[in-house]
């Protein structure tokens, strides 16, 4: 049993597809195939079933899968002890992102960590579901480390490094009935249309979580994935939103309150599984991002997802 025979069946199992395990590997769909066919020979067993839509493991592979990710786990962990030794980092590192990450300077981190680690390959991505789905794929094994806004506790499984929070301001158009005031009760809202993300991503939590505990409902109206035109939207009369500073400034046609009896903190964290221990390229990336937020900030900002 060869540990890159493990790598393409622990890549099938978590994407449930050859063709995206393919990808992800950066090598052919017949070669993941073949290695797969090849393992399964090797223990006498089928490891997945391939008459479904998806992908699915059999009860031989779920029993392979928790011992295949130890393994690599245990592999990785010593090639980066070798790496350490030699003077410099290997590897890939998978990184997740929200759509929009101001709280920090996220690009200028990410040039650190590469002059720092060059060795280290960074792959980067974002998900249309938000911080959500950036929890789903660092359950599933697709991450390695995410960026993510999750108000409350943390989901079963994670581990969250808190970096930075924003509080989120109301915004209401020029000439709307509350454009006079400087602040305003959470119930004043509740029969207001709202712009807003879609469910999944920490902003919407945060909002959706202060209307819960106060025992009000609300209507989202317009969903947006790019929380930048937010302020666009209420311009021009499609409702109002509760939106970081980072987004005002000194929009027009606008005007900003603040909510004074709700918890509308907008939280920023480095979110890692709890249930593996992160490898060198992970743990020197938080160690670099608690060093990052230390500094302090050019500006207020927050962060999108």
């Amino acid at each position: 049993m060869e540990l890159r025979q493990l790598e393409c069946f622990v890549a099938v199992a978590e994407e449930k597809n050859f063709t995206r395990a393919a990808a992800r590997l950066h090598i052919v769909q017949s070669a993941v195939s073949a290695t797969i066919k090849a393992l399964e020979r090797e223990l006498g067993a089928p490891l997945l079933d391939r008459n479904s839509k998806r992908v699915l493991l059999t009860d031989a592979g779920a029993a392979l899968l928790p011992r295949a990710r130890a393994t690599l786990d245990a592999a990785r962990e010593a090639a980066d002890a070798v790496a350490e030794v030699r003077g410099g980092l290997r590897g890939t590192l998978r990184l997740g992102t929200l759509t929009s990450v101001r709280l920090i300077d996220l690009p200028g981190l990410l040039g650190e960590f590469h002059r720092r680690h060059p060795g280290v390959l960074l792959q980067t991505s974002a998900s249309q579901s938000g911080s959500q789905g950036l929890v789903d794929a660092l359950l599933d094994r697709r991450l390695d480390l995410a960026f993510v806004s999750l108000p409350g506790p943390p989901p079963p499984g994670l581990t969250l490094i808190d970096l930075a929070s924003s509080v989120l301001d109301l915004v209401v158009p020029a000439g709307h009935p509350l454009a006079d005031r400087d602040s305003v009760p959470l119930a004043e809202l509740a029969g207001l249309d709202f712009v807003d993300s879609p469910a999944g991503y920490g902003n919407r939590a945060v909002v959706d979580r202060a209307f819960a505990a106060a025992s009000l409902g609300r209507r989202v109206a317009v969903e947006i994935t790019d929380i930048g035109t937010g302020v666009d939207f209420v311009r021009n009369g499609l409702g109002v939103a509760l939106l970081p500073r980072y987004v005002l400034g000194d929009a027009p046609g606008v005007v900003t309150l603040t909510v004074d009896d709700a918890d509308l903190e907008w939280p920023l964290s480095l979110a890692a599984a709890s249930d593996r221990r992160p490898g060198a390229a992970a743990r020197a990336m938080v160690s670099l991002a608690r060093e990052h937020v230390a500094r302090p900030a050019p500006a207020d900002g927050a962060a999108g997802g």
